[in-house]
């Protein structure tokens, strides 16, 4: 592996497996700023965490990085705030540029993880009693059928809600990044967002907010957008 931090390289099947074990096999989640995958990554979590049956189950997420990463995490925390509500804010954290209060802050979380597991008597090695539902699991693959049918609408259950815009990410992420899906937008045109018109305008500010922070692509490059929304 690339990364010196890592000593054993295990390459999942898909994204969703990938993350699946992410949440079920770590005790807590220390997210640093990325850009469009990592909002991904985060509505994954959040959809997980806040189905009913997950309710109460410590696992501790905080949102940290340098004074620069400020932004990208603001735009993110407001996004959330609007779209799944306060509920799901209160699972994370955001800590600016302290790093030692994010060790703080962990350790306190995980302290707690460690007192439900014994409680509930459930193994330390693996989260068995997290559910996650099949829209979680099953993989997802952009298309412009399968981005323009996902149902992104404030009616929605939250956890389905943020199921789907986490889908949303994936697909602007493989538009973005993957060979196959890049042929499939400059033959048929960029993929098509739908929904509900509060929901449309809140992801388009954070869409652009990341564009605006270049937070779309590796090179510094204008960005050609694969995607429109509608």
């Amino acid at each position: 592996s690339p990364n010196p931090i890592v000593n054993s390289l295990v390459i999942m099947p898909d994204m969703e497996k990938r993350l699946e074990s992410f949440v079920r096999i770590g005790h807590g989640i220390i997210v640093f700023p990325g850009g469009v995958g990592t909002a991904e990554e985060i509505l994954y979590l959040l959809g997980v965490l806040l189905h009913p049956d997950n309710v109460g189950q410590p696992l501790p997420m905080i949102m940290t990085g340098p004074a620069s990463a400020e932004p990208y995490f603001r735009k993110i925390d407001e996004f959330v705030g609007a779209t799944l509500g306060a509920v799901a804010q209160q699972r994370y954290k955001i800590v600016i540029d302290d790093p030692a209060e994010v060790a703080r802050q962990m350790k306190a979380g995980l302290k707690d993880v460690l007192e439900f597991r014994k409680k509930h008597s459930d193994a330390f090695y693996f989260n068995w009693r997290l559910r996650i539902d099949d829209e979680f699991q099953r993989p997802f693959v952009a298309t412009h059928e399968s981005m323009s049918a996902l149902e992104i609408d404030e009616g929605l259950p939250t956890h389905r809600l943020a199921a789907n815009l986490r889908r949303v990410f994936s697909g602007i992420v493989s538009g973005n990044v993957r060979e196959d899906t890049a042929e499939l937008i400059e033959k048929d045109g960029p993929f098509e967002i739908n929904g509900s018109q509060a929901v449309m305008s809140l992801l388009d500010d954070l869409l652009a907010g990341f564009v605006a922070q270049h937070r779309m692509k590796i090179s510094r490059g204008d960005y050609d957008p694969c995607y429109v929304i509608k």
